[in-house]
């Protein structure tokens, strides 16, 4: 079977793209591949449909890398089984480029291949499976457009470019006094930002002088002494925030949403009206018992 298809892209980025097996397959149409399969040998299922029966195939593609030549082609190699029975189909298709015009700049790709099967394949006449190839063939040039545009191929000075992660970095130095040989001579530059670390040294040295670290430390120190020297306000919120020792901490009760429900009171208006109840009954029976003693007396 021959046919032909086109392709809106130059000849080498088609030629490229049909490089890469994982690409081709994904291409076909009615194909679902394997997630742990390997990207230069492709594998996963295929649902042909030819005539008014669909058949389904597991299988493996394998894509030739083509020759030097301008005009090498590329041979595509598929093997399957069916699913659903004994049957086997094995394809070789030969792929060659060519540039066109027609509709539009682009390429052509003539496509020559052969099918040997058995099982539900051989069963299907001469015309409906040539049918299917074609069908097959038209539907792959079209998704192989999509992916094109949706996943271009890399260009080739873009993948001879090194990237960040390649750029060599030199070793550091060893020498203790290779940064003092490569700093700026003194002299240069202004001389506010020509300080040395003995000026950095004597800057801090003046900003924690011992007039000012007693007011450092009675302001960010902790304990009684600190407390003492702080105002009560401050002196109360640094012991219930931040005062407490992480044994307080961790028997301190939960608080918020998690803190326990609390006890119903025990004394209160439900124990009186506890013991209220019984105490009317015993007056109640008392007069009833009284009440029959006189009438009897009468």
């Amino acid at each position: 079977m021959e046919h032909e298809v086109y392709v809106p892209f130059p000849v080498g980025t088609v030629r490229q793209a049909l490089t890469e097996p994982e690409r081709v397959a994904r291409c076909l149409p009615g194909v679902q591949l394997d997630a742990e399969a390997a990207a230069h040998r492709p594998e996963g299922r295929l649902r042909l449909r030819i005539g008014s029966s669909t058949i389904t195939y597991r299988g493996s593609l394998t894509v030739s890398e083509p020759g030097d030549g301008a005009d090498a082609a590329v041979t595509v190699e598929a093997n399957g089984t069916e699913t659903r029975g004994d049957g086997a189909v094995a394809l070789t298709l030969t792929v060659r480029l060519s540039p066109a015009t027609e509709p539009g700049p682009g390429t052509t790709l003539s496509c020559a291949g052969t099918v040997h099967g058995d099982g539900r394949l051989a069963e299907a006449t001469d015309r409906s499976a040539e049918s299917a190839g074609r069908r097959l063939l038209d539907r792959f040039a079209e998704n192989l457009t999509e992916d094109l545009r949706q996943r271009p191929v890399p260009d080739a000075g873009q993948a001879a470019r090194p990237g960040v992660l390649d750029t060599e970095v030199p070793p550091p130095s060893l020498d203790p006094h290779s940064d003092e040989d490569a700093a700026e001579p003194a002299g240069t530059g202004d001389p506010a930002d020509a300080a040395g670390p003995a000026d950095t040294a004597d800057a801090l040295d003046d900003l924690v002088s011992e007039d000012r670290v007693p007011e450092l430390r009675a302001e960010h120190a902790y304990g009684p002494e600190a407390d003492a020297a702080a105002p009560a306000e401050a002196a109360h919120a640094r012991r219930t925030m931040i005062g407490r020792s992480a044994e307080e901490v961790d028997h301190a009760p939960p608080r918020g949403r998690y803190a326990p429900v609390p006890a119903p009171e025990t004394g209160g208006t439900s124990a009186t009206l506890r013991w209220a109840a019984p105490a009317a009954a015993v007056v109640l029976a008392s007069a009833v018992v009284v009440g029959r003693v006189l009438r009897r007396r009468r």
